[in-house]
């Protein structure tokens, strides 16, 4: 190992729903250990990008709309001829749908498992060609508490973290000899645009916080050192793992 195995100088990241919330947070730590990041978003990540400038690293803006595969292919040989390769994926981006169990629409359930499982494993897949290619990687999903738990209301969602959870453990498996590090990080209740409904619902955050042995929401930038851990030399022999970074939730 390095005498700074937290150290990301160099390297070259892809960071999926970049321009805000969780993508956001983990793209400016990763660009503070050391690494180029390419955002990935449909929106525009010009926030994210200065934020990256100002920590001394360079970002490039790929813009793609994750809800089909088209653009995976685009999104690597974007990043590689642009910042002139690639070590690091995290598959970030996702949506969420909520209703009944009941009264759940097939259009709600292609939606969220089309972007949060099918999109995901194209596109590192894609980037696993590469990695494979050029000596190897980090790959870091976006997990959940409900790829360890069923929530209520939201069974696209929950299928589709669930498929996340297995999906690292399956990759892992395939690429862990390849010199490739695939992991995933399942963050607890982070204050985000997602969880704008269950924060703004008096009740629901009353419940969520007397679960939080922490005692509060999670901030975009806790999951930042998970991120750049799990991207680092220090997580070499870390393998199909799903870190839990959630103020104690599971653990209560």
């Amino acid at each position: 190992m390095s005498e700074h195995p937290f150290d990301l100088s160099g390297k070259v990241a892809i960071v999926t729903g970049a321009n805000t919330g969780i993508g956001q947070g983990i793209a400016v730590a990763l660009a503070k250990a050391g690494a180029d990041i390419a955002l990935v978003a449909r929106s525009d990540p010009s926030e994210t990008a200065g934020l990256i400038e100002q920590a001394g690293r360079r970002a490039l803006v790929v813009k793609a709309d994750l809800s089909s595969t088209e653009p995976c292919e685009r999104i690597v040989s974007e990043t590689v001829s642009g910042l002139g390769g690639l070590d690091i994926l995290v598959n970030n981006a996702g949506i969420i749908r909520r209703n009944d169990a009941l009264n759940f629409t097939e259009d709600d359930w292609d939606a969220v498992m089309n972007t949060n499982l099918k999109v995901l494993f194209f596109l590192t897949q894609a980037a696993g060609r590469h990695m494979v290619e050029h000596g190897g990687g980090s790959v870091i999903n976006i997990a959940s508490m409900l790829t360890f738990q069923g929530g209520i209301r939201v069974a696209s969602y929950t299928a589709s973290k669930s498929g996340v959870g297995g999906l690292t453990k399956l990759l892992a498996n395939e690429w862990a000899a390849k010199n490739i590090t695939v992991n995933a990080i399942a963050p607890g209740y982070i204050a985000t645009n997602n969880t704008a409904a269950l924060q703004a619902d008096e009740t629901r955050n009353r419940q969520i916080l007397e679960r939080i042995p922490a005692g509060r929401w999670g901030e975009p930038s806790d999951l930042g050192g998970a991120a750049v851990f799990l991207a680092s030399d220090a997580a070499r022999y870390v393998q199909g793992h799903i870190l839990a970074v959630d103020g104690g939730w599971l653990a209560r």
